[in-house]
């Protein structure tokens, strides 16, 4: 049986106030669907698995270790495994993004 999801039907998952996902699995990956408010409180934070992540709408910061990135929908950045990293909203514009891991993110299934 192969998975199937539409992300109009997935429900969202609110991670912390003005920060939400809708996320889908497969067996050595999984692609999130983030909804960041501006003025969320940014948390940075580090995780083993390598991320992809690309901008659908609205600007960011993103910052990895000690570099950051402006990014604007189109962009696309690679997060490697553990490094520390975040997002921060620049603007009043809402902003979302994809997210791809790998391996896949347990804690999302």
């Amino acid at each position: 049986m192969h998975n199937f999801a539409n992300w109009e039907t997935l429900p969202w998952t609110e991670v912390r106030p003005g920060v939400r996902r809708k996320a889908f699995t497969g067996e050595g990956m999984t692609i999130a669907l983030n909804e960041l408010l501006p003025h969320h409180e940014a948390r940075p934070h580090q995780h083993p698995h390598e991320q992809l992540a690309y901008i659908t709408q609205g600007v960011c910061d993103y910052h990895i270790e000690d570099q950051v990135y402006r990014m604007v929908p189109g962009s696309m950045l690679v997060v490697p495994p553990n490094a520390v990293h975040f997002a921060e909203v620049v603007g009043d514009e809402v902003l979302i993004n994809i997210d791809i891991f790998t391996p896949k993110r347990e804690e999302y299934v």
